[in-house]
């Protein structure tokens, strides 16, 4: 009877390593896959936007031919960035409630207000502005309801001339401007969210949203090539490869800055050694060993910043071919890296025990509300409305006015 019920509980109960206290034992992490997406998709728009800003701000002509796909990306993945947190909610059909009832002292409250800001306000009135002049033109052009739908999103303003297009063009120079902080503002406060929990050392920390912020940065630039040679290879399309040199270049370049802040990071924990310390210690040799050992540190961070490096150094002597395949290999490697590192935070921070003397195992389910297969759904989301709206609006056999930089003189 003893042996029957011993092993019953093992199965049940949560696996430990180390000791907890009694009451801890029935404790289960609330937070899963779905709470490891929501920042992960978040970051994606950001970054992406930012790379979009690079052409219409810093004026970076060699950006052209991502310029619109960038704000595309950014657009597909703000869409579905919200719909992991619904789907953990128990009740989703409550969330309107943080718009009508606003709770100034809850991050995640404001959080309603940021994304319609950042939607509405910023992405929105961006694309309006820089694809006006041809929906005019395509609402004359196309047939049936793809007529129909440019036509509609004209709302009527069908003035193309000289005077109008320019202030569509000094508009949207403004917006993009205004857009940059709100990006940062928009993927900052997650970090903020996990840096204010002073209880836990594993979040306890106040560079957090910075951290969160250029991994941003960084994931979203590596999409944004990800996604442009996908497409030009699905197109059939000759790359441009001084636009890839580039991307790669600014790739390097964030990644550098993210890399050193969060060694910096680790090292001034490893320095402090406050309470806790030696339980995280205990989670990256063993716990997380894989998520942060191997997919963070050594692909996602590594590994692509001693490739990208050499090609800085080295680009004119590395065939474009070679080149082309190296890219792509960083940046899936950078964003299976970022994915580990939402991971490592959503739930290292969770496999704390209270008493900060045990460590609590996880396992992944495959269905239910937390399963990694309605993940999955999740992710492939974003990418399933991109390839919606680049049929609509970057579509090769639609006649267009030209990529935005022809108009990119100062306003």
């Amino acid at each position: 009877m003893t042996l029957q019920l011993t092993s019953i509980l093992a199965e049940v109960a949560p696996h430990f390593d180390g000791y907890v206290y009694p009451n801890e034992a029935g404790t289960h992490p609330l937070w899963g896959v779905l709470i490891v997406l929501y920042p992960y998709i978040t970051g994606l728009v950001a970054g992406a936007f930012i790379m979009a800003s690079l052409v219409r701000v810093f004026r970076v002509k060699a950006l052209e031919p991502v310029y619109r796909l960038s704000l595309l990306t950014a657009l597909a993945f703000l869409l579905c960035a919200t719909l992991p947190l619904l789907c953990h909610l128990g009740h989703p059909e409550r969330s309107y409630q943080i718009m009508i009832t606003p709770h100034l002292t809850s991050p995640m409250a404001i959080f309603g207000f940021v994304y319609a800001w950042y939607l509405m306000a910023v992405l929105l009135l961006e694309l309006w502005f820089d694809f006006r002049e041809d929906f005019v033109k395509w609402g004359q052009t196309e047939p049936g309801l793809r007529g129909f739908i440019y036509r509609t999103l004209t709302v009527g303003v069908t003035d193309v001339s000289d005077k109008a297009l320019a202030l569509d063009h000094k508009l949207s120079w403004i917006i993009s401007i205004i857009g940059i902080p709100s990006a940062f503002l928009l993927h900052g406060y997650v970090g903020f969210i996990f840096g204010s929990i002073k209880a836990n050392p594993w979040w306890g920390n106040a560079i957090m949203p910075i951290i969160f912020i250029l991994s941003a940065m960084v994931s979203g630039i590596a999409l944004c090539i990800f996604i442009y040679m996908v497409l030009s290879w699905l197109r059939r399309r000759a790359l441009d490869v001084r636009c890839l040199d580039v991307m790669g270049m600014f790739l390097f370049y964030a990644l550098v800055i993210d890399a050193t802040v969060e060694a910096l990071d680790l090292i001034h924990r490893t320095y402090s050694a406050q309470e806790g310390f030696y339980v995280m210690e205990f989670m990256a040799q063993e716990r997380l060993f894989f998520t942060l050992t191997i997919g963070q540190m050594l692909i996602g961070t590594l590994l692509p910043l001693l490739v990208l490096g050499t090609l800085q150094v080295a680009r004119k002597f590395v065939p474009n071919g070679i080149r082309i395949g190296l890219y792509f290999t960083c940046a899936v490697c950078i964003l299976l890296g970022v994915l580990a590192m939402r991971w490592n935070v959503v739930m290292g921070g969770q496999f704390f025990s209270k008493s900060l003397r045990g460590v609590m195992s996880y396992k992944l389910e495959f269905a239910g509300a937390e399963g990694w297969f309605l993940g999955i759904i999740l992710l492939s989301l974003p990418f399933i409305i991109l390839t919606v709206l680049i049929k609509l609006f970057l579509s090769e056999r639609m006649p267009t006015s030209g990529h935005v930089p022809h108009r990119m003189d100062n306003p």
